[in-house]
């Protein structure tokens, strides 16, 4: 049985290594997109990656770069029959009506009646609240955060109580998880088909080098599997990453670039259930980066 167990971790080891070198020696394709800001994508196939085929893109900038802004923005309200209706918009969309130069979906949402499911605080004024209140554990996507001040990002590690949220001083702040790693180590995911089965990703990285990085991993199609919450987190490992958090997944991952073909998609967002850059679902919010 001792030596089964050997086996069986000696496999998982050299599995992990075998990972390592695949993301390290891959012929990235590197794009510098204007002020500061890379882009930076690979296509993994022949299931070369985790046993799967993988498409990868990641926006990387220096944290401290005055001549960009970051932040998050939310798909606007409206007022229909006198009672206000939160509208869901494509990321490329409200990338485009704010003039961004890039931006990725950020934080979890409600499909059916708009607005995200978690706090978020844009310009000091709370936009949405956490839906689920005087539960004993908040769920995965409420007990991290990212927030920014004064130009500042940070990812924050919270708490299971619900309300931790509302003592965050900064004036955007983003609920959202679950936290992948936290001051180099990577965090204990317990074991959900969330976590654990493969779905199109989207997180955000502060490097050790002071760098943010977005990232998108494409998935549901046999050009490209999705990784598990796992196999996310060893990725930001294997990228530098100090701190990772994830983003809404699924259907709602999408990677903006201005000036890019495509409407600006450069990832093969999974809604339409077609490889191509015309899947994208509405959302209710974004990550961004513009010009200050």
């Amino acid at each position: 049985m001792k030596k089964l167990f050997f086996l069986l971790l000696f496999s998982k080891l050299c599995f992990a290594q075998n990972d390592s070198l695949t993301i390290k020696n891959a012929n990235w394709t590197s794009t510098d997109i204007g002020n500061g800001i890379t882009w930076k994508s690979y296509h993994f196939k022949q299931k070369e990656l985790f046993n799967g085929n993988q498409l990868i893109n990641v926006i990387e900038t220096r944290l401290k770069n005055r001549k960009l802004k970051f932040g998050f923005l939310a798909a606007d309200s409206m007022k229909t029959d006198n009672k206000a209706k939160r509208l869901l918009l494509t990321t490329s969309k409200i990338a485009i009506n704010n003039d961004a130069l890039v931006a990725v979906n950020a934080g979890f949402f409600d499909t059916k009646n708009g607005g995200a499911v978690d706090f978020l605080k844009i310009g000091g004024t709370i936009v949405d609240t956490t839906r689920l209140k005087d539960v004993p554990r908040l769920p995965f996507h409420s007990i991290s955060a990212v927030t920014i001040h004064k130009n500042k990002v940070k990812i924050i590690k919270g708490e299971e109580k619900a309300g931790w949220e509302r003592g965050l001083k900064e004036d955007n702040v983003l609920l959202t998880g679950p936290l992948l790693r936290f001051n180099n180590v990577s965090e204990s995911l317990p074991q959900t088909p969330f976590n654990d089965n493969r779905h199109p990703r989207t997180c955000a990285c502060i490097t050790n080098d002071k760098k943010l990085l977005l990232i998108t991993v494409d998935g549901r199609s046999n050009e490209a599997f999705g990784m598990t919450l796992p196999e996310l987190t060893y990725l930001s490992k294997i990228l530098n990453c100090k701190n990772a958090i994830n983003f809404d997944g699924g259907g709602s991952t999408t990677m903006y670039i201005k000036g890019q073909p495509e409407n600006g998609v450069v990832n093969y967002p999974s809604d339409n259930k077609i490889f191509d850059h015309a899947g994208e679902r509405s959302v209710s919010n974004i990550f961004y980066v513009k010009l200050r």
